[in-house]
């Protein structure tokens, strides 16, 4: 009889000690809508507001989902913040994520440290991790590139799988697929560029219509604009080496200097629109205001 005492008097307290973790995990979990936080088992410090809102999250913790269907896929993934309708929404056991926008970090699903801002802001982001996307659609197209930074309506928009690349400017860096540690700043600074690497561009337009290009630097509005395939060129100055579009190891100091460039190629022209005509020439020194300003071959 004492034997038996005891064993229900153990049952009995194995039972509280359930119940009590039980009620404390509920305790330390808010949740409103439609099955928020319907299937969590032992998750703590979770907020769930909307329909559907962290629904499928079993153990995961301190995860905050604001509106409908956000997290909504979560299942063991810890520290996600998601704001607006589907943010995060395919996000399963990815962690230190934040979205904030309708869509904005939708595909995730297993990426940390990923930040976006803006309507569909890295929608298509599944594992690329520690990007960050202000802007609608900013790094849209992104699977598995990581360490981006993209600023700016649609900027990087077409990336999927290029990395350490910092866009600033409505459609900077847009067209970017594959192209890695490229520096963009300014509305449609490097615009076109598809799968050149290491270029810088800073200015309106620079390095616009670079396609697959590398090792270029532009600095100033239309700054080698019309460069598609040159390679090691450098520009400083508004329009600097403007129309150059396949010449290589070209350098442009100055206004509009080497302004038509072509496929001129190891030039140097330092001065406001200093060896401004030429187009084909090379090996061309030019020092001051319109220095060889008609020299084209």
């Amino acid at each position: 009889m004492k034997k038996q005492l005891l064993v229900t008097i153990a049952v009995s307290f194995a039972a509280i000690v359930l119940c009590a973790s039980f009620l404390q995990a509920q305790t330390t979990n808010t949740s409103r809508g439609f099955q928020a936080l319907f299937s969590n088992t032992s998750g703590t410090y979770n907020t769930a507001m909307g329909y559907l809102a962290l629904r499928s999250n079993t153990t995961g913790t301190s995860n905050s989902g604001f509106g409908a269907q956000t997290l909504t896929l979560n299942t063991t993934g810890g520290q996600n913040t998601a704001t607006g309708r589907f943010a995060l929404y395919s996000n399963t056991t990815g962690g230190n994520n934040t979205a904030t926008g309708a869509g904005a970090l939708y595909f995730n699903s297993t990426a940390r440290d990923n930040t976006a801002t803006g309507v569909n802001a890295l929608y298509n982001n599944r594992t690329g991790n520690l990007n960050t996307a202000i802007g609608s659609a900013a790094l849209y197209s992104n699977t598995t590139g990581y360490q981006n930074w993209g600023g700016g309506n649609s900027a990087l928009f077409s990336n999927t799988t290029g990395y350490h690349n910092s866009a600033g400017g409505s459609s900077a860096l847009s067209a970017n697929t594959t192209g890695y540690r490229n520096s963009a700043h300014g509305s449609g600074a490097l615009g076109s560029n598809t799968t050149g690497h290491t270029n810088t561009a800073n200015g309106y337009q620079a390095l616009f219509d670079n396609t697959s290009a590398d090792f270029n630097t532009a600095n100033g509005g239309s700054a080698l604009r019309n460069n598609t395939t040159g390679y090691q060129n450098t520009a400083v100055g508004a329009a600097a080496l403007y129309g150059n579009t396949t010449g290589f190891e070209n350098t442009a100091l100055g206004y509009q200097a080497l302004f038509l460039g072509g496929t001129g190629y190891q030039n140097v022209a330092a001065g406001h629109r200093a060896l401004f005509l030429n187009t084909t020439g090379a090996d061309n020194t030019a020092c001051g205001t319109e220095a060889l300003y008609s020299n084209s071959t």
